[in-house]
């Protein structure tokens, strides 16, 4: 059991996501950073689908009700245990009445902990993650306790052989491959995606990136079809939307790109501000 002093900005259980159930109009979710949140896992000897704490820009005061294994990836949020500051990227051993605390944001935007056994929060259709409209909670609350699995044995896991890259945290070029209405962009519209520079723009979030310049367009909408995260939509006023995990399961703007997965997982380590350069995969 973890008991939430502090949420943080946004934070959430989710796992890898809410599988089969699109038809209904139900959004796929799980981890903005699918990457991070499987190292995680694999470095508490879990599962890599288990259910992490997802942080978004600032993260959250935990008081630890039993003893456990844990270990954080993703963005560097300075974490801390009883105040002291402790590596990322490998399992750690915290006891009952410990906390684990985070600060400064040196990288990244997301940060993930996983705990030995995975957070035992509500299943709903197949998935712990959080999402509004179908979980109890969208995010986690001050004075909420998460249950986890009770650890007899505090054993670290055999993984030192174990190697997180964390360059791509700093990566801004983005691999993308063509969607089904890339080839009604004139030449010039298709150069300019790939030529300039974009920018985060101020609205991003789990359902949505938005990019910045405008790319001028006249093309029509089309009739309401299947998008995926990942699916870059073009707006009649030039917007270049980028679906996350929390997108929803159809759309009607032309689908003009859609982004690798290594894609998402690095534009979700992005915020506003950031630029990038998007290339197309072979």
């Amino acid at each position: 059991m973890i008991k939430v002093v502090k949420t943080g900005f946004y934070s959430t259980i989710q796992d890898q996501g809410r599988l089969g159930h699109r038809n209904y109009g139900v959004p796929i979710s799980g981890a903005m950073d699918s990457y991070s949140s499987q190292f995680a896992n694999v470095f508490v000897g879990n599962d890599k689908a288990a259910a992490v704490l997802e942080m978004t820009m600032t993260g959250a005061d935990l008081l630890f009700l039993k003893s456990t294994t844990i270990a954080i990836t993703g963005a560097d949020m300075s974490p801390k245990l009883n105040g002291k500051a402790i590596p990322m990227f490998k399992s750690i051993i915290v006891h009952n009445g410990d906390t684990i605390s985070f600060g400064r944001l040196e990288s990244g935007f997301r940060t993930y902990m996983a705990v030995k056994g995975g957070f035992l929060t509500d299943m709903v259709l197949g998935s712990r993650s959080m999402l509004k409209g179908i979980t109890n909670g969208f995010r986690i609350q001050k004075d909420d306790c998460l249950d986890t699995m009770k650890s007899s044995k505090l054993i670290l896991p055999k993984n030192a052989k174990l190697k997180f890259d964390a360059s791509y945290l700093d990566e801004d070029t983005l691999d993308v491959i063509k969607g089904p209405e890339f080839d009604k962009l004139s030449k010039n519209q298709q150069n300019l995606l790939f030529s300039d520079t974009l920018q985060v723009l101020k609205y991003n979030n789990r359902m949505a990136y938005q990019l910045g310049p405008l790319i001028q367009n006249d093309l029509e909408s089309i009739l309401t079809s299947p998008v995926l995260p990942g699916t870059v939509q073009l707006t009649p006023s030039g917007q270049l939307i980028v679906l996350m995990r929390d997108c929803q399961t159809t759309g009607g703007y032309p689908r003009v790109l859609q982004f690798t997965e290594k894609s998402i997982n690095i534009l979700s380590q992005k915020t506003t501000g950031s630029n990038l350069k998007i290339r197309l995969k072979d």
